[in-house]
């Protein structure tokens, strides 16, 4: 049996038991693709994430991430997960890079008791979007598109986006897409709550690419380029957004909750 470093992080998390699950695991070399998968499959969290030293010299680590299902573009959460793993273990760094096949490079950073970390920002353009809306539930105010990938659909209050019960199966069937259903906040300045069901994650519990997009839009709409969100999941998380330029930094603790050994035949 071959034994892989493992960590269980909640990311996100102000304590245990509460934010996003990322399964972290260091690797000296890539295994196949299929394994990989195969791997996220088996821990079954939102993603798993993978990294080992960056033979560019771009970055400290390159990283990819997987969900149950799929290989994904972005993923914040696991990223934060990485980061803390990597900075935990090395106290005297204040900062790690990551190299990422289709994100670019990634900066994570301490910040104070927490970590920031940056994103590429991706700004969401208004478009109709009746048939989603249908599938969602509830009477939005607005809707907006990035990419392909990420539909925003705003709600006027926290307790219209609370009350959704989306029909996951239905958007299971758009493939790996990102619903981004917002609000103002009740004790923080934004509120969401995601489904991804075409990759793998009915309701993902708090989502680092959907705030990638979430911080451009509220900085607009709320004309100022920080604010406090709140990802409204079964376990709940808190994120720190600021919008710099074409970079979104999003801030938050992370709380490791299981070190051990994936052993692999």
């Amino acid at each position: 049996m071959k034994k892989l470093p493992y960590f269980h992080v909640d990311a996100f998390a102000e304590r245990p038991f509460t934010g996003n699950q990322a399964a972290v695991m260091p690797l000296e070399e890539w295994l196949d693709d299929e394994i990989l998968q195969a791997i996220g499959e088996e821990n079954n969290f939102a993603e798993t994430a993978f990294y080992l030293p960056d033979e560019t010299n771009e970055a400290d680590y390159e990283l990819r991430w997987f969900t149950p299902a799929v290989e994904i573009a972005l993923c914040g959460h696991a990223t934060l997960a990485s980061g803390h793993i990597i900075l935990s273990e090395n106290p005297d760094f204040d900062r790690v890079t990551f190299r990422t096949r289709n994100a670019g490079v990634l900066t994570m950073v301490r910040d104070g008791e927490d970590y920031a970390l940056d994103l590429p920002a991706y700004p969401p353009s208004a478009k109709e979007m009746p048939d989603i809306v249908a599938l969602v539930g509830g009477s939005p105010v607005a809707t907006q598109f990035h990419e392909g990938r990420y539909h925003v659909i705003q709600y006027e209050t926290a307790g219209e986006v609370l009350a959704l019960q989306p029909d996951l199966k239905a958007l299971g069937t758009r493939g790996n897409e990102q619903f981004i259903c917002t609000a103002p906040g009740k004790d923080t300045d934004v509120l969401s709550r995601v489904f991804v069901p075409g990759g793998g994650v009915d309701e993902d519990s708090v989502t680092g690419s959907a705030h990638a997009v979430l911080t451009p839009y509220w900085a607009k709409q709320l004309g100022r380029d920080s604010f406090t969100a709140y990802q409204a999941s079964t376990r709940g998380g808190y994120v720190n957004c600021r919008l710099d330029g074409d970079r979104a930094w999003l801030g938050g603790k992370c709380v490791t909750v299981v070190q051990g050994e994936f052993l692999l035949p």
